[in-house]
Formats: C-alpha cells, structure tokens, sequence
C-alpha cells in the first residue's frame, strides 16, 4: 500500500475523473466538494457529476471528434465514460444519460473507493501539495480570487445557459412525430413548423422580456450555448438554419419536410422528460411559457425546469498550463475541466483524465503523460497550452488534430466522413498501444 497522496477540489465530471485516475494508480486521494453544503445557482443535485444543461454528451461516431475523444477515454478506463454507457437512453447517434442514474454511478464509485476520502467543504486558497483544481465554470469567488492572483494570469468570464425541460405527458403528440436525421432510428421526438408558423415564434422571441444578468454581454457567451433568442436576433432565419434546421427529417404523415423542426431529446431513463434541443435560453420563466408554447405541440407543455443562464469563468491557458494541464510556474499543480478552455461535458471530463494519470505517474515517478497531436486528448492539450492572444473555450473538433499526411504514397481522401474515419483509426491503432504500455502493469 501507497502513502503518496493528492488533493483534487471539485467533484465534477473533470474532478471525479481526475481522482479516479489517481485511485487507479493506488494514490490516496481527498476529493473536496462544496455540494451540497454550498450550492450554486445552476446546481440543484448533491451527487457528483451534475449534468447541468444538457443530458447528451454529443456524438458516439468516428466521424465526430468527439465520438473519437469518447473512444479514447474508454481505452483509458474512464469512470465517467463507463458510467455514460451504463446509463444511456435513446438519442439516435448520440450518447445520452439519465441524469441521476449517471451522477449516481460516478458518486458511488468515488465513495465507495478505499483510496479516495470525500470532504465536504469549500475551498477558499489553493491547497498545498499535489493538487487539481476542477472547481469548473462556477468557481466560488473567494477561490476565483486566489486563482487570479496567481502571477501572469488572465481570467476571463463569459455567460452559459441551459436549455428548458418539459414532461412527455404534457406534449401534444398529435402534432408532433418522432424521427431521427437521416433514417437513423426514432429516438427525437419533432414539432414540425409551417414557414407562418416559425415567423410568429420568432417575432414572439424577439419582442419576449429577459432576465438581466450583471455585466451580460452577447459577446462574452459561448457560441455552443448561445441563447435561442440571442441566435434570432442575427437574423430572421439563423434558427431556421441552426438548431431548427428541417434537414433529414421527413414527416411521415405528410411525406414532406417542414418549414423547421423544434427536436425533443429524451432526458431521463423512463422517457417521462425531453429537453428541447438548443433552446438555451435567459428568457423570464413566463416567458418561456408564453412563447415556447407557439411551438405546434408544445402548446400545453409543462416545464419540469425551465431554461436559466449563470456565469462561467474560463483561464487564459496558454502560458499557463503544459500540454498536460499542470501549471507551468508549479509543478504538481494541475487545472482541468471547462474551466481551462476545453468546451463541453466529454472535453471536461477529458482534461480530468489526462491531469489524473499525469499527476498520478509523476507520483508514482513514472514521468508525465505526453500525447501527440494524432490523437483528440493529445490536440486538446495542445490547444489550451499554444500561445493564442484570442484564447476562447473550445469542443474537440478535426481541425485540432493533425491531418493525413499527403504525398506520392497516399491520395488526399476528398470524402470528408471518409477522411475522419482513417483520422479516427489511425488514432485508436495509437492509443491501443499507448494503453497497453501505460495500464500494463496496472491491468
């Protein structure tokens, strides 16, 4: 038995991956959670792991970066992915959870773990030791402010939002049909809009009342969580074109595609409750009410939980952190989650993994983890730590990860899906090696 120890603060998707890492590696962990003692406006759950917007954790294909990254973390043991999979619900191509059975998998897994010890507490100063901030985009402003003093440091805020939640037995399925893009299943159910239609539901969005926000800017929130309402000011047909997009949806009943298409996703393992897919949003709760029920189908909707918007804080990465999430001015010291940049549930449990097995091989003096830029976690931590005066939070995305190679011996692939699946492969024939070298004697 081990006496080397970690400290991990913030028991989110980022933080319960980084201590389970380390639990794995036989490092005794203090995982510290200001839940439920201390509550944040956009939590309401005391277990690990809260999926605060969405319940989807986006693609599950080897055509989408994220798909690849998903992959990855399940070649690396990951607690967050293994508890995705035991708690999936239908969502076509997606990977989808049941919020509370995902959460709970997580919370019993660290509680239960001889090597990990929870305390429930804030913390205020960063600790001293081996340590992993994972405090997220809700950071408590008293470890914010320890944060910022740190020498040559920017931190930058911008806002989130979380889309509203309605009950399926409230749903008018007269109007509504159930499909999925593309032929691929029936897992969205889908409230067809005639062009007259979607005209009154955007003037009704553009002319609804929203909650103020101290110090809102539109340019200060992040494209991936833009508010519906934000996304039709730019134009009377950026919705039609963005999430309300018809493409690959059919209705059977008219053998016709719609003006546009407002899609429910299922949000809860028995399909009693579906979200309404980006419509983040920061209008007034009546409101949302008011003008979400010019939706056809929704016009009796009952909102288990309407949309709401919070604050999110971001560091300014490069400069700051390696390739691996550890704090170049202090070794040993590592930062991980949405709050270093990376974009998204996936990419914040990701930075967690890599910042667990780091720290947890240094430990062990084993070396840190070094991954290249072939593969999703590898280009992810090179984004965060190349210098970048315009830094802004981002989703893995083929663009981060290295191109083919093209020369004399191998043709460019003009199929983009084709060209993202070799990009895929060649990646996992990477990581599988990789894998076996590092959790060999572990396994």
């Amino acid at each position: 038995m081990t006496d080397l120890h970690a400290t991990v603060v913030g028991a989110g998707l980022a933080g319960c991956e980084a201590a389970w890492q380390l639990a794995r590696q036989g490092i005794h962990v203090t995982l510290i959670e200001m839940k439920p003692e201390k509550m944040t406006p956009a939590h309401h759950s005391p277990l690990f792991a809260e999926l605060v917007c969405s319940n989807s954790l986006r693609s599950d294909r080897l055509t989408n970066a994220v798909g690849l990254l998903k992959e990855e973390m399940r070649l690396c043991h990951s607690l967050v992915m293994e508890a995705a999979d035991a708690s999936r619900v239908p969502a076509g191509g997606a990977l989808a959870v049941d919020r509370e059975s995902f959460s709970g998998y997580i919370t019993r897994a660290l509680t239960e773990h001889p090597l990990v010890t929870v305390e429930g507490r804030e913390v205020t100063e960063i600790p001293d030791g081996p340590v992993i901030i994972a405090t997220g985009p809700l950071t408590s402003d008293d470890l914010s402010d320890a944060i910022a003093r740190l020498p040559g440091l920017e931190t930058l805020n911008f806002y989130d939002a979380a889309a509203p939640i309605v009950t399926q037995e409230s749903l008018n399925m007269e109007r509504i049909f159930r499909q999925s893009r593309y032929g691929r299943g029936d897992d969205y159910l889908n409230c067809p809009m005639t062009e007259e239609e979607y005209n009154a539901f955007v003037d009704a969005l553009l002319t609804a009342e929203t909650a103020e926000i101290h110090g809102f800017e539109e340019t200060k929130v992040f494209e991936g969580c833009m508010p519906v309402e934000s996304m039709a000011r730019r134009g009377r047909m950026v919705l039609a074109f963005g999430p309300l997009k018809p493409v690959g949806l059919i209705d059977l009943r008219t053998g016709k595609e719609a003006f546009a298409v407002v899609q429910l996703r299922q949000d809860n393992a028995t399909g009693t409750l579906y979200n309404i897919v980006g419509f983040q949003t920061r209008l007034k709760w009546p409101e949302q009410k008011r003008v979400f029920g010019l939706i056809p189908g929704l016009e009796k909707a009952e909102f288990a939980r309407y949309g709401v918007m919070h604050r999110n804080t971001f560091l300014h990465s490069p400069g700051f952190l390696n390739a691996h999430f550890e704090m170049i001015a202090r070794p040993q010291c590592y930062f991980a989650g949405q709050m270093t940049g990376v974009e998204g549930y996936v990419e914040s449990a990701a930075s967690g993994l890599l910042c667990g097995l780091s720290l947890g091989r240094d430990l062990n003096g084993l070396g840190t983890v070094e991954l290249p830029g072939i593969t999703a976690m590898g280009a992810m931590g090179r984004y965060i730590s190349t210098p970048n005066k315009h830094f802004q939070p981002m989703n893995c995305a083929f663009g981060l990860i290295d191109g083919l190679v093209v020369d004399k011996q191998h043709k460019k692939i003009r199929n983009k899906q084709e060209r993202y699946t070799v990009i895929s492969q060649r990646a996992l024939d990477f990581m599988q090696g990789w894998c076996q070298e590092i959790y060999g004697a572990q396994d």
